[in-house]
This record gives C-alpha cells, sequence and structure tokens, in this order.
C-alpha cells in the first residue's frame, strides 16, 4: 500500500488511521527508512511542545522553517524527504497544513492517527481555527494483524497456503497433519489475536503471561483515550459502554442491549458512547437483515445489531485469568459460542467485510450473512462440531430466504453436502470472493 502510494505521481499527503498500537508508527518507519534519503519524525504524543511548529501561518517554508530551528539534523531536500507527523489528532494545525504540503509539492508527508474521524475528540476550542483538508490528502485504513498474516508469521510456508487453496478450490478434505497444525495456529491466534507488538512477543518468548500483561496494557489505553479524548460528559459512558462488551456476548442472544450497560439505561444515552468506541477503530458492528437477500446494506435494520471486538486476542485478555487456558482445553461450555463467532468477525473484519447477520423474532438466527459469489450466503460458526437447524430452515425454504447455497465453520474438515459447504474455521480468510 505505501509503495503503491509513493509510486503515484501527484501523490497527496497520506493519512493512515487505525485503533492504538496496531502497527502504524512501525511500518511507516520502515517504509520511510528504505525509500528516502532524509526522515524527519514528529511524534505530537510524545512531544506536545511541537504543536507550536504549527502555530500561526501554515506555508510549507515557515513550517519548514520553524522544524529546522526546533530539530537542527531537520533536513528537507525536495523528492528526498518523508516528513512523518505521528499521532496527528492531537495537533489540528499539523493536520490543516496537510493541504499546503499537497499545493507545494516538494515534500512527501505521512501522517498517523489513533482516533481520526472519532466525533468529538478534542474539546471544541481546541478546533476552532484547524480544518480538515478535504480533497488533499489520501486516507488509508490499518487493521491489526489478520489470521493469514499470524500464519505467515508463524512460518506456514508457500507452499502450504498453495495447498490449502487446492483444497478449499476442489472441496477435498485437508491432509491430517496439517489440518492439526492449523488448528494448533487457530487456537493460539484466538489468545494472541494480531497486535503486532503482542504478536512479536508471543513469536519470541512463548510466554502467554507476557502476552496477556501487554494485550492488558494496551486495553487501559484504550481507556485512557477514552477519558484523555472523549468529550467531557461522555467519559464515563463511553468507559461504561466498552466494558460491557464481554457480558453483552455472554448472552445467548447477543443483540447489543443498553440495559446491560447500566440499569435502565436508554439507547439515547448511549448510541454516541458506542459510535465513538466504533470510530477508534476498537469494536465492529454486525447488523441484523430484513431479509437474506442482496444488497445486504440496504436490508440493514440500523437500529438491530451485535458489537464484537475488532481484535480476537483483546476480546480474551478481557476475561478473567484462565480464560486461554480454558480455550486451548476446550473448556468453555457455552461461553466458547461467542469467543469463537467474534472470531470469524475478526477475520471477516479484517478481510475488509462488513458484517451482517439474520435473526427472527420465532428463533432462526444465522450467525453471518455475507455476498459471496455474487450471491447471498449463510453463515454459521460453531465453536466445535454441531447441527444447525436454523441454517437447515433457510435453505429449504428458497421462496421465502433467497438462499440457494450456505457455509458453515467449524472443527470441520472439508466437505460439502445439500448444497452446505463445510469448512475448519481456519479457512475463513479464503472467502475472499464477493
Amino acid at each position: 500500500m505505501l509503495l503503491e502510494w509513493k509510486s503515484q505521481s501527484k501523490r497527496k499527503p497520506l493519512v493512515i488511521k487505525g485503533c492504538r498500537q496496531c502497527g502504524k508508527t512501525s511500518s511507516v518507519l520502515a517504509f520511510a527508512k528504505e525509500n528516502y534519503k532524509h526522515i524527519i519524525y514528529i511524534d505530537f504524543h510524545e512531544h506536545p511542545n511541537y504543536k507550536e511548529l504549527f502555530d500561526g501561518d501554515l506555508d510549507v517554508s515557515t513550517i519548514t522553517l520553524n522544524i529546522t530551528i526546533k530539530i537542527p539534523d531537520a533536513q528537507f531536500v525536495a523528492g528526498e524527504t518523508c516528513l512523518i507527523l505521528d499521532e496527528i489528532q492531537d495537533c489540528p494545525n499539523a493536520r490543516a497544513s496537510l493541504k499546503f504540503f499537497a499545493l507545494d509539492g516538494r515534500f512527501d508527508v505521512i501522517s498517523t492517527g489513533s482516533l481520526l474521524g472519532v466525533s468529538g475528540y478534542k474539546p471544541v476550542g481546541e478546533w476552532s481555527n484547524a480544518s480538515i483538508p478535504v480533497g488533499f490528502e489520501e486516507i488509508v485504513t490499518m487493521y491489526p494483524m489478520d489470521f493469514e498474516e499470524w500464519l505467515w508469521a508463524n512460518k506456514v510456508r508457500p507452499e502450504h497456503f498453495e495447498y490449502l487453496q487446492r483444497c478449499f478450490e476442489r472441496q477435498e478434505p485437508v491432509n491430517e497433519a496439517i489440518h492439526q497444525r492449523m488448528r494448533e495456529l487457530l487456537l493460539k491466534y484466538v489468545i494472541v489475536g494480531g497486535m503486532p507488538e503482542v504478536v512479536s512477543t508471543f513469536l519470541e518468548t512463548n510466554d502467554m503471561n507476557r502476552v496477556q500483561k501487554l494485550q492488558r496494557f494496551i486495553i487501559e489505553a484504550y481507556k485512557t483515550d477514552m477519558i484523555k479524548y472523549a468529550p467531557s460528559h461522555s467519559k464515563p459512558l463511553i468507559r461504561e459502554c466498552f466494558e460491557s462488551i464481554p457480558t453483552q456476548l455472554a448472552r445467548e442472544n447477543k443483540k447489543f442491549t443498553y440495559s446491560l450497560i447500566r440499569k435502565n439505561a436508554r439507547a439515547n444515552q448511549f448510541r454516541g458512547s458506542l459510535q465513538w468506541i466504533e470510530e477508534a477503530g476498537i469494536i465492529r458492528r454486525c447488523y441484523n437483515l430484513n431479509i437474506t437477500e442482496l444488497p445486504l446494506d440496504g436490508n440493514a435494520i440500523k437500529d438491530t445489531f451485535k458489537v464484537y471486538m475488532a481484535d480476537i486476542g483483546l476480546l480474551v485478555s478481557m476475561f478473567e485469568q484462565g480464560t486461554a487456558w480454558s480455550i486451548m482445553q476446550g473448556n468453555l461450555f457455552a461461553f466458547k459460542g461467542a469467543i469463537f463467532e467474534n472470531l470469524i468477525a475478526d477475520i471477516l473484519g479484517k478481510m475488509g467485510r462488513k458484517l451482517y447477520y439474520f435473526k427472527k423474532n420465532s428463533g432462526l438466527e444465522i450467525d453471518f450473512v455475507m455476498r459471496y459469489k455474487g450471491e447471498c450466503w449463510p453463515l454459521e460458526c460453531k465453536a466445535n462440531t454441531g447441527n444447525a437447524k436454523s441454517l437447515r430452515t433457510v435453505l429449504n425454504h428458497p421462496e421465502h430466504y433467497h438462499v440457494n447455497h450456505a457455509i458453515k465453520l467449524g472443527d470441520y474438515n472439508i466437505g460439502y453436502n445439500n448444497s452446505v459447504l463445510t469448512l475448519p474455521l481456519y479457512m475463513a480468510f479464503m472467502l475472499t470472493e464477493y
């Protein structure tokens, strides 16, 4: 993505947004070191006084002069310098200056932010003289490491990916040795997740205590952001909303319910708080559908939804000590369904898919519904094996549900029977076709 941006002849300043600790800064610095002779790195979170560099006039010559006075080693050379503005949400004037860097065109600018796009993450007064440079920046979203990248990091070889792809396409069972290895890696991914520093710590130490300590540090950093950046009246509401997520998922009916946040809570109290957490990249919504037919977004019920953590490892870290061991041993009983549903939400979400499900008052419920091969496909997720009564009901009545095929993910090998494609959970990342 970064190389593609740099290859553009008239590239705009790049803005990379994403949740905290998802690898934005390390990725940008590594890219800059390989592609630029001069790098100027400014972190507004670590050095708040650097915000002064963008006070006053925002023309490029003034800004570069200010920077070279403040940072004597800084060198601005046309076509050879990359200016990196980290945690740019802390300096609204720096964000506004991107327009002038775009018009000037001499220097490449890459900015990163953990809370870009979040509503009201600074007191109004701090935004009074700044504006978003609409049309003068290119915005991309970075996610934590996905399951496929996790497999690469665990030295799954290209020929193994090719073998799995052939099995998937031909609907042939996976060799038992490879199948068991993939099952093991999947369970570890459930616990570790995809936050880059967490993954690195696991691969270097194989120490789950250190992994979970780091995950809990990230969770606490999220809560700190809620206190630091959220509007004053929303701070306690956002935190309460966030801390209710494990309880929301623990219920058999996982529809997000505001009264679980606080007794007698109403949607109009917490709607903005939930949106804040979503825009920060911490959670994903999964919307119920009126009917199982395309277009899915057009049939979504916007006020009926589930909420999943964007990273499965962070969800597991929010539970009590010992949950990771229970996952590896398969001893989660009824709650394992919620964790493995969140696993599939993690995998599909990091693929860029919007999330949908289907539930009727009669009790019929399909875990996920997706566009696949140009059609609407229900997708059921089972932590182990098990029947899928709702899936069969939907398939048996195409005149009502407009569905001809379905996918069942679980602790299975590959198979196909009665219009149902059965896949092991670890193959969810291969459902790339739209």
